[in-house]
């Protein structure tokens, strides 16, 4: 859990970490239970495979007018930020299945979505699950310079409007990943912690071909079939890709730039102040844990202190496993963030941008 130059202390006073796993283990096996996927999660595997091509579908089919395939380019884009969240992100975690030639197949779900799959997993699984809301290491912290994300940040003028642009700016997200975020990371000698970072031959083959594959099926194809101008395409393109990159940009936000969580940095010897589990504690929160809707939508991202204590276990499990992580903090004194809505939870990290973007800004 460690990488040169940031070191977390494997002292844990509170012995939190060794209880949850363990607490967390008996239920699996008091129960009989995979913590990987089960039928529910296959079910929606399924209906957000069918709701993303199956409006594909309907909208290469021609028999609609331009405003009815409007509202099927947003609702492609409804779906492909829940394939994201649901199926994608599980499969890259190793999460979905025991097979890890299922999580490989699913796991490309992201490439076919135009987001590349081995990309992520060096920044989010490797990175951000490790070094979270730590500046300087933690790329999520650096999605835009139109965002200050960190009390650490450089701040800019038009950062005091952030809590207002913030929405429309997550909403570029998709297109910006599709079009420019992994080309970038792929030429970016320094990736976080890591310095002249090489890519394997393969990696980048992978890349060229599943970007081409999804520029084909999701340009090139309506562009040949579709009885329409290129400007209403072009509308319904963007619709696609605003309507998905601010459902994702928003939800991934709502863990860790709220009220309640922490940025923490290291000592001048780069030693953290608590031990991993501890930290991901004080730096994550979930939000909306009794909405059963949110719950399916978004792969339990809701629950992401869950999701970063157990980043293999498939997320349909965990609204049952988060208030045995809840139990577990209270009783060892280790803080346990949860904003109780969707709502609340917006209104925090909307908050926490204003107090970031602030002329006097929140001390690091």
């Amino acid at each position: 859990m460690s990488h040169p130059g940031v070191k977390f202390p494997r002292r844990d006073p509170a012995c939190f970490g060794d209880e949850v796993k363990r607490r967390v283990a008996d239920y699996f096996t008091a129960r009989g239970l995979s913590d990987k996927a089960n039928p529910e999660m296959v079910a929606k595997t399924v209906v957000l495979f069918t709701l993303t091509f199956g409006a594909y579908g309907l909208i290469l089919s021609n028999h609609f007018g331009p405003w009815t395939m409007l509202g099927l380019a947003m609702l492609m884009g409804v779906g492909m930020a829940g394939l994201g969240f649901s199926v994608a992100h599980d499969a890259l975690h190793g999460a979905y299945s025991n097979r890890p030639w299922v999580n490989r197949m699913l796991g490309l779900t992201f490439d076919l979505l135009g987001a590349n799959g081995y990309m992520w997993r060096i920044t989010h699984n490797v990175i951000h699950h490790t070094y979270t809301n730590i500046h300087g290491v933690d790329e999520d912290l650096t999605v835009s310079p139109l965002l200050r994300l960190s009390p650490e940040a450089p701040r800019a003028p038009m950062h005091r409007w952030q809590h207002w642009y913030a929405v429309p700016a997550y909403s570029l997200s998709t297109l910006f990943w599709a079009f420019v975020k992994d080309y970038k990371y792929f030429l970016q000698r320094d990736l976080g912690p890591y310095k002249d970072k090489q890519h394997p031959a393969s990696e980048v083959a992978i890349l060229l071909a599943t970007k081409a594959l999804f520029y084909t099926w999701s340009i090139v194809i309506p562009l040949l079939v579709l009885d329409v101008t290129w400007w209403q395409f072009v509308i319904g393109y963007v619709a696609m890709h605003l309507t998905a990159g601010a459902i994702l940009g928003v939800v991934f936000q709502l863990a860790h730039v709220v009220e309640d969580t922490e940025y923490l940095h290291p000592d001048p010897t780069g030693m953290m102040e608590s031990a991993w589990m501890i930290h991901e504690m004080r730096t994550t929160a979930d939000f909306g844990r009794t909405n059963p809707l949110l719950n399916w939508y978004v792969g339990g991202l809701n629950f992401q202190v869950e999701h970063h204590l157990f980043p293999r276990v498939c997320s349909v499990h965990y609204p049952k496993i988060s208030p045995i992580v809840e139990e577990v903090a209270k009783e060892c004194g280790v803080p346990y963030h949860a904003q109780p809505t969707f709502r609340s939870a917006v209104r925090s990290h909307l908050a926490m941008l204003k107090r970031l973007g602030a002329p006097t800004p929140l001390p690091s």
